[in-house]
């Protein structure tokens, strides 16, 4: 395989980008290596910039359920185009697919278009706290919701712990209102409720988090949150920019049962283009402005171009729900022959799988947690990561990020998959 080109241009790019990338997971720090440059995709595969063929398992981190350059949303956008990139100002659209995301999200009454995932969260916490009239809120450890100043905290420990901050720029002043709890352990949550009693604003979480790989929760976890927050009148936020019309037409509220004050979502509603959204129950989102006090802008809000995008992806997730269907098996037809294979072998390494999401640790321990994750052997999965690069697989350059799978994987491109990882494994054990 050669990547000259990639390589002339990730050392180009580091004169003018920091660091040569434009997200940090992208300079392939975590696997070794120089990242790939990326010139097209389509279907199941994308190409890079010396012409070779991979087959992709990120799906641009999740929203290319259809696969890459999808037809009908290729020419939804260009149609769109056709009149225009940019009006701010409302569009029917705008309304279209906020009335489709009401009928498609069990918790959603109301909802805000936003330009990403991170400003979804940003805006959530601030009408939350608007709404209640408190500071603090809970996030758990591992999980990853944006790049706002409240979001980067390292993981503290005992009830009472107040965050650090986890990145320079972030102050402490802004740090200790964010409480850490470990995922999946609901005496965690009552300690930290009862140590802060009458000032939690807000809980948010990934129901099923993909940013510390694919965990998922416990029985009766994401039920034992609704009580707390309900008892306690904190506004329960579920985070589900990725798991949001993936997992199910409703997201992991549906798939669960379990239903939050607020949802944020993104990527899947811009069919690919840059969007994100925020909504909840009437009452809650009333106090967004200019219906209420709380302020949030955006020229770019409801792109006309995103809102194309989205709104063609979710009607026709809407009216086929055999998606997935089609997504599960394709989901467990993967997972289950990279368990045998891993059986095969004597190897007893971690598979996390949820429809069309999994993640393969290189752990022999359960993994339902930051710290249970932290345990798997990186080094090892950066040779994995580049054995599979080399036999024409593309994944995630990271070792803590979930696997996103599309339609578009026939069960010939799984078995080239399956082949490939049995290769790789052979490959770095040997």
């Amino acid at each position: 395989m050669t990547i000259s080109e990639s390589k002339r241009l990730f050392a180009h790019a580091q004169n003018f980008i920091p660091g040569g990338v434009n997200s940090p997971v992208r300079a392939f720090r975590a696997v070794g290596g120089d990242p790939l440059f990326i010139k097209k995709a389509n279907g199941a595969f994308i190409y890079d910039e010396d012409d070779n063929e991979y087959i992709e398992l990120i799906n641009s981190w999740g929203p290319m359920i259809l696969g890459h350059n999808n037809p009908m949303i290729r020419e939804a956008v260009i149609k769109a185009m056709e009149d225009g990139t940019s009006f701010g100002a409302p569009t029917a659209k705008e309304v279209e697919i906020a009335e489709l995301i009401v009928s498609m999200v069990p918790s959603v009454e109301k909802v805000r278009m936003v330009n990403s995932g991170t400003e979804a969260t940003m805006s959530a916490i601030r009408v939350a706290r608007g709404f209640t009239g408190r500071d603090k809120f809970i996030k758990m450890e591992g999980h990853y919701h944006g790049h706002g100043d409240s979001f980067l905290i390292a993981a503290g420990s005992g009830a009472m712990t107040m965050g650090n901050p986890d990145s320079p720029g972030v102050t402490k002043g802004t740090a200790k209102d964010t409480l850490l709890a470990p995922y999946n352990d609901l005496q965690a949550i009552e300690r930290l409720v009862e140590a802060n009693k009458g000032e939690i604003a807000a809980l948010i979480l990934e129901p099923v988090p993909g940013n510390m790989g694919l965990c998922l929760p416990l029985p009766g976890y994401l039920e034992g949150l609704r009580e707390i927050c309900t008892r306690e009148g904190i506004v329960l936020i579920f985070d589900e920019v990725m798991t949001g019309f993936r997992l199910a037409k409703g997201g992991a509220q549906e798939l669960y049962g379990v239903t939050p004050d607020m949802t944020t979502l993104g990527k899947i509603i811009g069919g690919g283009m840059p969007v994100g959204a925020y909504g909840g129950k009437k009452e809650i989102m009333e106090f967004v402005s200019p219906a209420g006090p709380v302020y949030q802008a955006g020229t770019l809000s409801g792109n006309p171009i995103a809102m194309a995008a989205g709104l063609t992806m979710l009607n026709y997730l809407n009216e086929h729900s055999e998606v997935y269907a089609k997504l599960n098996h394709i989901g467990t037809k993967l997972s289950e022959g990279i368990m045998k294979i891993n059986e095969s072998m004597d190897f007893g390494f971690t598979v996390n799988r949820l429809g069309s999401m999994y993640s393969f640790f290189f752990s022999t321990e359960p993994v339902i947690d930051f710290e249970s994750a932290k345990k798997s052997n990186t080094v090892l999965f950066g040779k994995y990561f580049q054995a599979m690069l080399h036999r024409g697989v593309y994944l995630a350059p990271s070792q803590f990020e979930s696997l996103f799978l599309s339609t578009a994987l026939s069960d010939d491109l799984i078995d080239r998959i399956l082949n490939a990882h049995q290769e790789s494994l052979k490959e770095i054990f040997e």
